[in-house]
């Protein structure tokens, strides 16, 4: 009887180890299964990832924080051309004494000046002292400077860039990284001189091609909009220069 018994009591510890190991093994097997699919989906990701999502991980910023805000200058414009468009001031051109226009209303530039100033910059005393300096550079004043207007028209302002910013490509090319690193978040671009002034945003298609903020009738927004001024970009620049 004991025997009997004895030999009851081992099977029963070599069912319960067997029935252990088959059990820690199976655990094993999943959680290695388990790593190889998330691996492999991780993977999967990574080759779908479009240029725009890989652009918008790899933006080039130039260190200068004017406001000491531990915000970088680009990223400042941004912030402060996407206020205009989230407020969408509404487009009216006009000539005001003291040269600002209301807060609710404003043209381009105005969109340029107020985002420099969320970097710290006073766009309009840096383009007046310019001309006072160099006033032979702007022909656009016509050897008349006219501060409460002078900072609030893109041929002037294109002039400023030029000398003042660093001047990059008016290229544009869908899906080709190299042209379209050179395309960041807060560059300033002009077109036809004359017409018109926008800033480059931080949303991205998905074939890379950047969104622009600006202010055109009937209101400032930012958008999908690049591709329809593009014969027309005379000027590509990043502030500050270096």
């Amino acid at each position: 009887m004991k025997k009997k018994f004895f030999i009851i009591f081992l099977s029963s510890i070599c069912l319960i180890t067997i029935g252990y190991k088959v059990f820690t093994q199976k655990d094993k097997y999943f959680s290695s299964n388990i790593t190889k699919v998330q691996i492999k989906n991780t993977s999967s990701e990574k080759k779908n990832e479009t240029i725009g999502q890989k652009l918008k991980k790899s933006i080039i910023l130039i260190s200068s924080d004017k406001d000491k805000d531990g915000i970088k200058d680009q990223e400042d414009i941004v912030l402060g051309a996407r206020k205009e468009a989230d407020k969408k001031i509404k487009y009216k051109g006009d000539y005001y004494v003291g040269g600002y226009p209301p807060e609710n209303e404003g043209v381009c530039t105005d969109l340029v000046w107020r985002a420099f100033k969320e970097a710290g910059y006073n766009l309009k005393d840096m383009v007046d002292e310019d001309i006072r300096n160099h006033p032979s550079d702007y022909k656009r004043i016509e050897g008349k400077p006219d501060p409460n207007i002078d900072f609030r028209r893109v041929p002037n302002l294109y002039v400023y860039f030029k000398k003042h910013a660093n001047s990059l490509t008016t290229e544009l090319k869908a899906n080709d990284i190299e042209n379209l690193k050179e395309w960041q978040p807060g560059d300033i671009l002009t077109f036809d001189h004359s017409e018109h002034i926008a800033i480059v945003s931080d949303k991205r298609r998905a074939d890379g091609i950047p969104y622009i903020i600006h202010n055109a009738p009937p209101y400032a927004r930012e958008g999908d909009e690049i591709m329809y001024w593009m014969p027309k970009i005379t000027g590509h620049f990043r502030f500050p220069k270096q």
